[in-house]
């Protein structure tokens, strides 16, 4: 979709300034053009020539070591793409299970429901099983979302995307600007497709006529589509549905979806 907020890819640079070297390294392809490609973790890898690298993965026996390093590469180079294709932000690459702080009882029973909902996230795919974090303002809620996130990315080859309800209304009003370049179906489309969408920031935006809706249909063709969701917002059980419809927390809450509450004071004023 033309315009789209919700596709992201590492970025290229080139590493050297001028005319580009006429061969890749191996010397046999003129074409090869040196560049780099950021990482995931905010490094910097310099890019294989693809065509040494795909006649290494296709040509050479698999007993040969170069195999199994053009291989190895390719992987690595799949797993940063998705990785990044999920939205994730830089503040927040670094979220993991382990880098979650629990220090309390509350804070262990929220960790221990996320990792488990992550580690069987294939069996929430096969129902679209979703979840909903709910609690104040700082206390790790889109920290676990995105280790979830990145663990289904890992484990599980999972497309993923994690963007925000305000960004979501944002993009589906672009759709109905003159001369827009896509749809409010494309937009609804292209949200029903990841296997797994985290919708952030529910309940920042104003409770208009315009978000609930707007909301509410991407939570509803992802549920006919099978397709898991996690809400996330600082609101209360009983505030949700004024910021995504009624509908759709009922939808959240069939084939087992759960609620976990972070209620316990932010940790943002610690750092």
């Amino acid at each position: 979709m033309s315009n789209s907020s919700f596709l992201f890819s590492p970025a290229p640079r080139t590493r050297y300034v001028g005319a580009r070297v006429p061969t890749c390294p191996a010397g046999r392809h003129p074409d090869y053009a040196p560049h780099e490609v950021e990482q995931f973790d905010g490094t910097w890898l310099p890019a294989p020539c693809v065509a040494c690298q795909w006649e290494a993965i296709h040509n050479t026996p698999a007993s040969e070591p170069g195999r199994e390093e053009a291989l190895d590469e390719f992987q690595a180079a799949s797993l940063n793409r998705r990785l990044f294709a999920t939205g994730i932000t830089p503040r927040y690459r670094g979220c993991t299970f382990d880098t979650f702080t629990a220090s309390t009882q509350p804070q262990e029973r929220a960790l221990a429901a996320c990792r488990e909902y992550a580690e069987v996230f294939a069996d929430h795919l096969k129902i679209g099983r979703g979840l909903i974090l709910l609690g104040n303002v700082g206390t790790g809620k889109t920290h676990l979302a995105c280790a979830i996130v990145q663990h289904a990315v890992r484990e599980f080859e999972a497309w993923a995307v994690v963007t925000s309800a305000a960004e979501i209304c944002r993009v589906m009003k672009g759709s109905f600007g003159k001369g827009a370049t896509y749809t409010e179906l494309g937009v609804l489309e292209e949200l029903a497709g990841p296997d797994l969408l985290v919708i952030d920031e529910i309940g920042v935006q104003s409770a208009s006529d315009f978000s609930p809706g707007v909301l509410s249909d991407v939570i509803d063709r992802r549920y006919q589509h099978l397709r898991p969701t996690i809400l996330v917002s600082n609101r209360t059980a009983m505030e949700l549905s004024r910021f995504v419809g009624d509908r759709a927390v009922d939808r959240m809450r069939q084939g087992g979806g759960r609620a976990i509450g972070f209620h316990w004071e932010s940790a943002r004023g610690d750092a």
